[in-house]
């Protein structure tokens, strides 16, 4: 019975890891994090009880949440820095640096669905299903992202 979980858990990493790296890589802009990401959504895949047989929305929900949760930890431990130094951070230079921290700025969510949706090119139907929301909501997340977007690169 181990023989088989393991097979599945093999198949199940050898068919989306890729993917999920990707979206990782995009979601924190560091690939050794994107690396530790993806690495923590397949050993919950391995302790979970059940995958659903459709698994990419639920590995890609997994990452998301583990994306969200390390962004939360690292504005802790940012928010306790400044205070510790109390100096302002070098500006930034490029207009693609400036946008891509505008984007890793967003929350989760947002941020998810952006990438899906304008980076790798998924239709709102798919990334509703990758996201396990509705169609409305990410088309609500997209908009919220835009418009945060256009306000912090004014």
């Amino acid at each position: 019975m181990a023989d088989d979980a393991a097979d599945r858990l093999g198949r199940l990493f050898d068919a989306h890891h890729g993917r999920l790296f990707g979206l990782a890589c995009r979601m924190t802009g560091d690939r050794e994090d994107a690396r530790d990401l993806v690495q923590e959504t397949f050993v919950r895949a391995a302790a979970a009880r059940e995958i659903p047989p459709n698994a990419e929305p639920w590995l890609v929900q997994v990452l998301v949440h583990l994306c969200r949760d390390r962004r939360r930890r690292q504005r802790v431990r940012e928010r306790h820095a400044a205070e510790q130094r109390r100096e302002p951070e070098a500006a930034l230079s490029t207009p693609d640096l400036d946008l891509w921290h505008a984007v890793a700025a967003l929350p989760p969510r947002q941020r998810a669905a952006l990438v899906l949706h304008e980076v790798e090119g998924h239709a709102v139907a798919h990334v509703a299903a990758l996201l396990g929301v509705s169609p409305i909501t990410v088309r609500w997340h997209l908009h919220a992202a835009r418009r945060r977007l256009r306000e912090v690169l004014r």
